[in-house]
């Protein structure tokens, strides 16, 4: 049918296949980026094998580090924000993960969203009161092997003066010498939720959501 239309003398008849024909290389096209992509080279770098992390001491490293944190905002959106500037130690053993030790330490005055204005609301004391609480501190109580690459940590997070147990599930990203700095590097994942009212950031509650989920990138570099 298609060829019958297609031979048939009809004005703009010329114009009409360079549109089809245009149309046709354009799907092919879409079509092959799937493939291409899929082809591609993986980038050079950690690998994720737990048996391929090197027992030792590691220091967090702060660029490649961040914990974000996402909230419903007057139950129109799930908005969120970011803490940075970590610092802290990981004392970690593969073959023995309950003996791991994690702790770090965050910044408040790192908080940092889309607006420049909310950011200096969220400093202040109606919010984490940065001046009077200038960091929030995790340090882990007991760590529990969930997989091959999994891995509760449950310890104690100081936030706004007010101490509280929190658990993290955590995952192995990757392990390795980082490529750029040629540093022995460990990455990992971890999410919990928490309950900012019960650490005394109560502000806006209920319009403002309770529930804080957190989600965690983790990277450490082991320590020379």
């Amino acid at each position: 049918m298609n060829k019958i239309f297609l031979n048939k003398t009809i004005p703009g008849k010329t114009m009409f296949r360079k549109t089809v024909f245009a149309g046709t290389a354009l799907f092919a096209a879409l079509v092959a980026i799937p493939q291409a992509r899929a082809e591609a080279p993986a980038p050079k770098g950690g690998i994720s094998a737990p048996g391929a992390v090197q027992a030792g001491r590691y220091t967090v490293e702060p660029y490649h580090t961040q914990v974000e944190f996402t909230l419903m905002h007057m139950g129109f959106t799930a908005f969120s924000g970011f803490f940075s500037q970590a610092s802290g130690t990981l004392v970690l053993d593969p073959a023995h993960i309950e003996a791991t030790k994690l702790d770090v330490t965050l910044p408040i005055a790192s908080v940092q969203t889309t607006a420049a204005k909310l950011d200096s609301e969220l400093k202040s004391a109606d919010w984490f009161d940065a001046a009077k609480y200038p960091s929030a501190r995790f340090v882990s109580t007991h760590v529990t092997r969930t997989g091959s690459s999994t891995a509760t940590i449950t310890g104690d997070l100081t936030l706004h003066g007010v101490t509280r147990p929190v658990t993290l599930k955590a995952r192995l990203i990757g392990s390795g010498v980082n490529p750029l700095d040629k540093k022995e590097t460990v990455g990992f994942e971890g999410s919990t939720v928490i309950s900012r009212s019960a650490f005394g950031v109560s502000r806006y509650v209920p319009l403002v959501g309770d529930q804080v989920t957190l989600h965690i990138a983790g990277a450490f570099e082991k320590a020379s």
